[in-house]
């Protein structure tokens, strides 16, 4: 009779989790909507930075904490590589199929939400360099943030970089993508040099 019912509660414990291709699922539809969000922030901003700010000074937000500046970059972060314009559009084109490849191994919930920045990122610079001027694959990137001593950027930096941040974290936590976690403290009782073997027990002598 216990075994019976033990048996019943532990089929009924195990039915409560849910299935790895559900919570699979689940994690890819959080990449996938924070990656969407994001990208749609991105455009929207930019669209309304060139409606509001083409041809008008700068507008400060907090001072001259925070300023709106209106540029075009051709380049990559800090205005490097303006001349591989070209070149920065392939290499953002690999990095989005990537990550859209590395989101099918998903098993995290914090690698869910930064690669989901990443590609939201890289996609918003992206669709600049591919739909506006001068042309396909050479199309300059919307910049309008401006910090002090700082180079001017927008929504689609902020996010790599928030990416760059959360992924570090998680690897930090030895969390794998794919949700595994790397058992650090076995590794370092193996090391331990301190550690000594139990000690023998002394033979006891029969008894009468």
């Amino acid at each position: 009779m216990q075994a019976a019912r033990g048996t019943s509660l532990s089929d009924d414990a195990t039915s409560d989790q849910p299935p790895p291709s559900t919570s699979r699922r689940r994690l890819w539809l959080r990449f996938a909507a924070v990656a969407l969000v994001v990208y749609a922030v991105d455009v929207g901003s930019k669209i309304l930075a060139v409606e509001r700010l083409t041809g008008r000074e700068d507008i400060p937000v907090v001072g001259d904490l925070l300023v709106l500046h209106l540029t075009r970059n051709p380049g990559a972060a800090f205005s490097t590589g303006t001349q591989f314009t070209e070149v920065l559009s392939c290499i953002a084109i690999a990095a989005v199929v990537l990550v859209l490849w590395m989101s099918r191994r998903l098993g995290s919930a914090g690698w869910a939400v930064g690669l989901g920045l990443l590609l939201a990122g890289v996609a918003g610079n992206l669709t600049d360099r591919l739909l506006r001027e001068p042309g396909p694959l050479r199309g300059h990137v919307i910049d309008f943030l401006m910090l002090p001593n700082w180079p001017i950027f927008n929504i689609a930096d902020m996010a790599i970089n928030a990416a760059a941040v959360t992924i570090l974290v998680q690897a930090f936590r030895g969390v794998h993508l794919d949700g595994a976690r790397e058992d650090r403290s076995r590794d370092h009782d193996d090391d331990d040099p301190h550690e000594t073997d139990p000690p023998e027990s002394s033979p006891q002598e029969p008894t009468a």
